[in-house]
């Protein structure tokens, strides 16, 4: 069976990928979020060459065959081009065998216990914990992240006293009736990273996330190395290298890969493999709903070594317009969790109504 089209419906902000083989079959994928424009002609100029005459089901072999071929160009578009391929494949081959994706894996679809997560920085201390104890009552959520410094912020806040006051404030609404999470996006350097790690473990936070910039994975380790707080990390890296020495020097205590920042499900496993040799859990980063989150709750009903939830975003089509009706059924959090879809590949249909509105390319083999 082999790949006869790679196709693509793409917006400013989402990209879906439709493969399509010469027996008739096709699959659904998406590329990473945000500039999706730009990695959809990086698919069609660099991904689909490689895979358009290629056996459909050897996913492994495609995924190692472009980047090499394609060695000129290491970052991050080339591989979220390259998820987009991953992803409609693994929906192919559900639909070919009639199992779900996670079935695939070795796993079964159930309801999956998820963390609501926040992405906002401008609302105040009160908003937030007020915001988190509503959807604690409405929605049954057992977990919440909040943010604190300013992304990649060099020791500096959103404004003054914003991390001490939020820290305080959620941690005395709701210690002990959720697990808090929080997220610094590359916002210290050692020394404010720890000063902040300590303040966290006073006030009983159990996930610290990214607290020095990524890329600074020595930085990371110190943090780490002083505190006894998770502290977790790496969903902008992109290099099964970097993600190797990640794992063997313990810069982390959680590995965060993103499915479609990483470049799709295949390599992601393989960083979950690591990470499970090496006895350290996998909570994926899946920041928005898009198709990540349905991609990441499958693999993580079935991974050996998978963390206690999944990240679920708690922002609405007002804050993240793009993620909205992409596909049926939406996920919905019922009781603090979310039920992988169980029907074949992903399990969920695309919503015509969203391709209308979007630009079509095709890239196909020769006849």
């Amino acid at each position: 069976m082999r790949i006869s089209a790679v196709e693509t419906f793409t917006t400013r902000y989402v990209c879906l990928v439709r493969v399509k083989t010469d027996e008739g079959g096709e699959g659904w994928g998406q590329v990473a979020p945000y500039h999706a424009d730009i990695t959809a002609q990086v698919l069609h100029r660099q991904v689909a060459p490689y895979a358009l005459g290629a056996d459909a089901l050897d996913i492994d072999t495609l995924v190692d065959l472009i980047p090499e071929r394609e060695h000129k160009f290491p970052g991050s578009y080339l591989r979220r081009a390259i998820g987009g391929l991953d992803t409609a494949l693994w929906d192919l081959r559900g639909k070919l065998e009639g199992k779900s994706v996670c079935e695939l894996l070795g796993g079964k679809p159930r309801p999956i216990r998820v963390y609501g997560s926040s992405m906002q920085r401008e609302i105040t201390p009160d908003d937030e914990a007020d915001r988190l104890e509503r959807l604690r009552g409405e929605l049954g959520y057992d977990a919440f992240k909040f943010r604190i410094a300013d992304e990649c912020g060099r020791d500096k806040d959103r404004w003054p006293g914003r991390t001490e006051k939020i820290i305080e404030t959620v941690s005395k609404r709701l210690r002990g009736e959720a697990d808090l999470l929080v997220d610094a996006n590359s916002g210290y350097r050692p020394a404010r990273a720890i000063e902040v790690g300590r303040m966290l473990e006073a006030n009983g936070i159990c996930h610290y996330e990214e607290p020095c910039p990524y890329w600074e994975l020595d930085w990371t380790k110190q943090v780490t190395d002083a505190l006894d707080i998770d502290v977790t990390g790496g969903e902008q890296d992109c290099q099964l290298e970097t993600w190797r020495r990640m794992i063997d020097m313990r810069a982390v205590d959680v590995v965060q890969p993103d499915i479609c920042y990483l470049g799709g499900l295949s390599r992601t496993l393989r960083v979950a493999e690591m990470a499970a040799k090496a006895g350290i859990p996998c909570t994926p980063h899946s920041a928005n709903l898009s198709l990540v989150t349905v991609f990441t709750l499958h693999m993580m009903g079935a991974i050996e070594g998978a963390g206690p939830y999944v990240e679920f975003t708690i922002e609405g089509p007002d804050y993240y317009p793009w993620q909205d009706g992409i596909y049926e059924p939406a996920l919905v959090a019922r009781d603090g969790k979310v039920q992988i879809p169980d029907g074949p590949g992903w399990g969920v249909e695309i919503n015509p109504s969203w391709l209308e509105q979007a630009e079509q390319q095709i890239s196909e083999a020769a006849t």
